[in-house]
């Protein structure tokens, strides 16, 4: 599957959840859970993804590209499985999707 069929780029302001996630080699992990955002410093700073095993936590350097429909990974699948279940760092502020559209920006929870 070529970039080009996951839809055009997006900022990660609009990653609906549900979204699917595959890694480098084009194996898909699971589905974007939550976003995580730097507030501070107005950056992305990852996601957790859920897949059949629990959550994993994806550093934002690790995301090579998110579409409308794909978010793809620069990991192999084989070092996907070893991502952390929550970001080590405790993570920046945490996005959840607004259900009633998939291009709704995130809404900020509380913590």
């Amino acid at each position: 599957m070529s970039p080009d069929d996951d839809g055009p780029a997006i900022s990660y302001k609009v990653l609906a959840r549900g979204t699917r996630v595959v890694t480098a080699d084009g194996i898909e992990i699971g589905t974007v859970d939550q976003v995580l955002d730097n507030v501070r410093e107005n950056i992305f700073d990852g996601i957790v993804v859920r897949t059949p095993t629990g959550t994993r936590f994806v550093d934002a350097p690790e995301v090579a590209r998110i579409t409308e429909r794909t978010v793809t990974l620069t990991l192999a699948a084989a070092e996907a499985e070893a991502l952390p279940p929550r970001d080590p760092k405790g993570g920046g502020g945490e996005f959840q999707a607004n259900p009633k559209s998939r291009f709704r920006p995130w809404r900020r929870t509380s913590r």
